[in-house]
């Protein structure tokens, strides 16, 4: 016994040494980004939004369920893209090439069986936001079995899943799908948007009941619910679940907690890393606090349960939609007669920025990026935003006819802030489908054949990996601080540091073709050798100057 204890203490010093040694190496040095792996940021992150039905069909056998025949208005039917669709992406690398680490899809729960008509045709819930059941996801998106494998490919190449959370409403009711109780829905209501009150306490549009969010009463399971559960075989379990969720809580039986812990379930189950919450300004903004208070609990359970495929120290990832934000208006969002900070009490890390498709219209790509950065290290400090330049349902894209992907690509990836990649925005994917109405233009299929035999597709494709690429590896571009070097030729650097991880880079947009000699003393030393990972090219800086020849009109350098 003297003899495993004296091995035990010689091993004990041999391993605080051996720390010691490796904190005497770090403390006190910036460890630049190519010495050490790239942390994942939030706010710096690279985020991929695709609508579940329509990005890829992994597995025909799904693609019909529940008699959904009725012929539909143009794409507002199922098409078939499944989760199965996504894995088998992730498994090609495809998210990987092109620089993503997060990936948000639309919700995947069991959607209404019945088709209603908004004036547009048949519609089915092909979208995700008409939910009839929170708790199984519908066969047409895939299995429990489906989302676990996701999650696991995800992970393993260091990509994010975040799921797509609805709390405001059910969906439509049709001769399949009854309405739901009167103390859990409101349906005599229809939002006019003018204030607060006409804003929340109403349904979106006609035939969309309202969850009474605002109500603290308890109240009973929907009896539709209470008969599917049974003839599925699982009422018992669920209401177990029910019961344990209650009493741990100590909240009331009403119908937002019901829908939160349906919701949260998918975190304790799965290990997903974040929700996008939608429709935001049109529920109680204590709701979101209440949800966020829960998405933390279960997400801090996961990790004590799974930790072997725990990630990082990472907080759950919670975003906003709250329709028609902007930046520019700081933490604050105004309804008229009311201003509801979503940031604070604490709710959002980040929400989506409906302006930023203005801003990349009217701004050059300097007025853009110091525009971001004063915003993000201000008004916004300590919180994050989400860019996007297209998206599932505003119909006012950046470049609806695609005719400036390559300048779409260095204002979204270039800007500081988190971006966010509408499928296809990548590759071109029309948003002008003839012969549809509204949003459907927005939600067509991904275009894979373009991608496969085109040559122009693949050029586009190519540049959005490259800088995609680079966004990824470097947390200075979405999450550090923005200087300008010079106007014409443009060329700026950005800055990024946290603790032992400091990370330069110099970034050129519009250059002539052929040499360029950059000014780099501002960032780089003499004898530095950068490489220019959009032309694969090496070079050694000699009196504060960098030389780099290439076809290209763009350079991103960064410390070999």
């Amino acid at each position: 016994m003297k003899k495993i204890s004296l091995l035990i203490c010689i091993s004990l010093m041999i391993l605080n040494c051996k720390n010691q040694s490796n904190s005497e190496e770090t403390n006190g040095k910036e460890l630049s980004s190519d010495k050490i792996e790239t942390p994942f940021v939030w706010e710096a992150a690279n985020l991929y939004f695709l609508l579940t039905d329509r990005f890829n069909n992994g597995d025909t056998s799904n693609d019909v369920n529940f008699d959904r025949t009725l012929e539909t208005g143009k794409l507002r039917g199922f098409k078939g893209g499944d989760i199965k669709g996504i894995t088998q992406k992730v498994k090609e690398g495809y998210f990987t090439d092109l620089g993503i680490n997060a990936i948000w899809m639309t919700p995947i729960v069991e959607q209404i069986h019945g088709g209603t008509d908004e004036g547009t045709g048949v519609s089915y819930g092909f979208h995700g936001y008409w939910a009839k059941d929170w708790t199984k996801i519908d066969p047409n998106f895939g299995t429990k079995e489906d989302l676990h494998e996701l999650v696991k490919e995800a992970h393993a190449r260091g990509i994010r899943i975040v799921l797509d959370a609805v709390i405001n409403h059910t969906g439509p009711v049709t001769e399949k799908d009854p309405v739901w109780p009167e103390e859990w829905v409101r349906t005599d209501k229809q939002c006019s948007y003018e204030d607060y009150e006409n804003t929340i306490s109403c349904t979106l549009v006609a035939n969309l009941p309202d969850i009474r969010t605002e109500s603290n009463e308890n109240v009973e399971l929907p009896p539709q619910l209470v008969e599917k559960w049974k003839a599925e075989g699982r009422y018992e379990q669920e209401v177990k679940e029910l019961d344990a969720f209650f009493e741990r809580t100590g909240h009331p039986r009403a119908p937002r907690f019901y829908i939160i812990k349906w919701l949260t379930d998918y975190i304790t189950e799965f290990g997903v890393d974040g929700y996008r919450a939608d429709t935001v300004k049109h529920t109680e903004e204590y709701v979101w606090e209440e949800f966020k208070a829960e998405c933390d609990f279960a997400f801090s359970a996961y990790k004590k349960n799974n930790l072997d495929k725990v990630l990082d120290d990472n907080n759950f990832y919670l975003v906003g939609e709250v329709y028609n934000y902007g930046v520019s208006s700081g933490q604050e969002f105004d309804f008229g007669d009311r201003k509801v900070n979503y940031f604070n009490p604490p709710s959002f890390q980040s929400l989506i920025n409906f302006e930023f498709k203005y801003n990349a219209k009217d701004k050059d790509y300097q007025d853009l990026f110091a525009h971001y950065d004063d915003i993000l290290h201000n008004e916004l400090k300590g919180f994050g935003t989400l860019n996007y330049l297209s998206s599932h349902d505003d119909g006012q894209p950046f470049d609806a006819v695609r005719k400036k992907p390559f300048e779409a690509a260095n204002k979204l990836l270039l800007s500081p802030g988190t971006s966010q990649v509408y499928y296809g925005d990548e590759s071109s994917r029309s948003l002008i489908i003839p012969d549809t109405e509204g949003d459907a233009t927005l939600r067509s299929m991904m275009n894979w054949d373009s991608i496969a035999k085109r040559k122009h597709t693949k050029e586009v494709l190519v540049h959005w990996q490259k800088l995609g690429q680079f966004r990824a590896k470097h947390l200075a571009i979405g999450a550090g601080t923005h200087q300008m070097i010079t106007a014409s030729p443009y060329y700026f650097y950005r800055s990024y540091q946290k603790g032992n991880y400091k990370d330069l880079v110099v970034v050129g947009l519009k250059l002539e073709k052929g040499k360029k000699v950059i000014d780099v003393s501002k960032v780089f030393e003499d004898d530095d050798v950068l490489y220019d990972a959009y032309s694969d090219q090496t070079s050694k800086v000699e009196k504060g100057r960098v030389t780099i020849t290439s076809q290209f009109d763009i350079v991103l350098l960064e410390r070999k």
